[in-house]
This record gives C-alpha cells, sequence and structure tokens, in this order.
C-alpha cells in the first residue's frame, strides 16, 4: 500500500469543524496520483503518452469526519486488473490507526488522444502490483435510477471545475451535488457512476430525488444525457 501522512487543515474543514466530503475525496485521489508519480506514470508522463486511467465508478464510506489539525494516513492499492479496467481501494486512518473512512473504485484504461479504451501497458500493471482488498461492504457499480426527478437550476462548467485532462474533475461531480443537499445533511457513504466528461463552457442540468434512503443526482447536459450520477445516503 502506497501511503501519505498529513494533518486536517483549516481550509478543509466546514462550520462542524470537520473535514468535508469533497476535501476527504482530494486527499484519495492526491494519494493515487501521488502514486503514480513515484512510479513514474504520473501526470507528465501520461501526458506525453497521451494515456490515462480514468475514474468510471466510486464508492465512498466515511465511518468518521476527521476534526482540525488532526493527524491522518491516507493510503491506496490496486486490487484488480482485468482487459481495460483496474480496480482501486483507498483508506484513512486516524492516528491511532483507527478507519476514518475508505472506497473501492473502478478506473478504465484510455487513448487520450483517440478518446477510447485500450488495453493498459503491461509495465504499469506489473509496476503498481495487486493487494487484497479492503473489507468493507462493497456495492455493485449500478446505481439504481430514482423513481422520480425533480428539475434543479442549470449552471455552466468554470474554469477553476477543469482538471489537467482538460475535463471537470472527478471531485467536483460531488460538489455539485452536495450544492443540492440540505445544509446539515451528514454523508455516510457517496457513489459516483461517471458516464461522460464534461469540459469548459458545457452547461449541467441536475436532476433530484430524495427517497427514503438515499438521494440520487443526475449531472445532465441539456438533452439529457448523464455526465454522473451522484447517490449518497
Amino acid at each position: 500500500m502506497y501511503t501519505f501522512d498529513s494533518k486536517v487543515r483549516y481550509s478543509e474543514i466546514d462550520h462542524r469543524g470537520t473535514m468535508t466530503l469533497p476535501a476527504l475525496i482530494n486527499y484519495f485521489q492526491d494519494c493515487s496520483t501521488f502514486q503514480s508519480e513515484s512510479l513514474g506514470f504520473g501526470v507528465k508522463a501520461a501526458k506525453e503518452k497521451k494515456k490515462a486511467w480514468i475514474l468510471s465508478y466510486w464508492q465512498v464510506v466515511v465511518e468518521r469526519y476527521p476534526e482540525l489539525g488532526e493527524e491522518i494516513t491516507v493510503g491506496t492499492f490496486a486490487s484488480d486488473f482485468k482487459g481495460l479496467f483496474g480496480e482501486r481501494n483507498f483508506v484513512m486512518l486516524d492516528k491511532e490507526n483507527n478507519r476514518l473512512s475508505c472506497a473501492n473504485s473502478l478506473w478504465v484504461y484510455m487513448d487520450m488522444e483517440k478518446g477510447r479504451p485500450i488495453l493498459p501497458d503491461k509495465e504499469e500493471i506489473e509496476a503498481y502490483g495487486t493487494e487484497p482488498k479492503l473489507d468493507m461492504d462493497y456495492e455493485g457499480r449500478k446505481i439504481r435510477p430514482a423513481a422520480e426527478y425533480e428539475d434543479r437550476e442549470a449552471f455552466p462548467v468554470r474554469k477553476y471545475h477543469i482538471d489537467t485532462n482538460e475535463h471537470v474533475n472527478n471531485c467536483q461531480y460531488v460538489q455539485f451535488a452536495m450544492e443540492l443537499l440540505p445544509k446539515d445533511q451528514v454523508i455516510h457513504q457517496v457513489r459516483v457512476g461517471y458516464k461522460k466528461s464534461a469540459v469548459l463552457g458545457d452547461v449541467i442540468y441536475p436532476k433530484y430525488a430524495k427517497e427514503t434512503d438515499r438521494t440520487v443526482i443526475e449531472l445532465c447536459d441539456e438533452n439529457g444525457v448523464s455526465y454522473a450520477t451522484v447517490e449518497v445516503k
């Protein structure tokens, strides 16, 4: 497992004094990026090869949100490679090694120039290696659509939503969805299914559904085609 240590910053907390969900997700994203950089398959190398691992789905479970100044350890490892896809686990621990959060994710290897999935390079698979999956309650990658949605106000993709792949960053879709939730709703699990990448100039048309045990938000284009489905519990 690749790990790094950190401390919860003021810029990462909300009005409750605990880490926000987007900040937690960004730690997981950063951890996998740091691992790739350490193995020689980081952002610059990916751009030169015009290939990248693109997130297709993840399930993030939060057991406790760490507080301001709390020392944390973030870890990640690949758990499996099958064809075009790679699976990856994440974990966040407190200083006593208690689990704060964990995640499962599915990634697809893409030819960024042609915009299509391809088989990953053998050298990358061998460099990452695999470890046994985390002990967590895994849910299937297909998120069940809600029975009925409410349309919410559309908004444009801004420059600060864009990452190095010139797409809306993975975490931003969660942030978009959270804007539609009640202020004090505490999220214990989020699942996101990514369908297509939004880019600068696109307009997001959200659809919102509140059910008994979950909230489902579809982030769509002007034709109703989904960029991402976000389910929170």
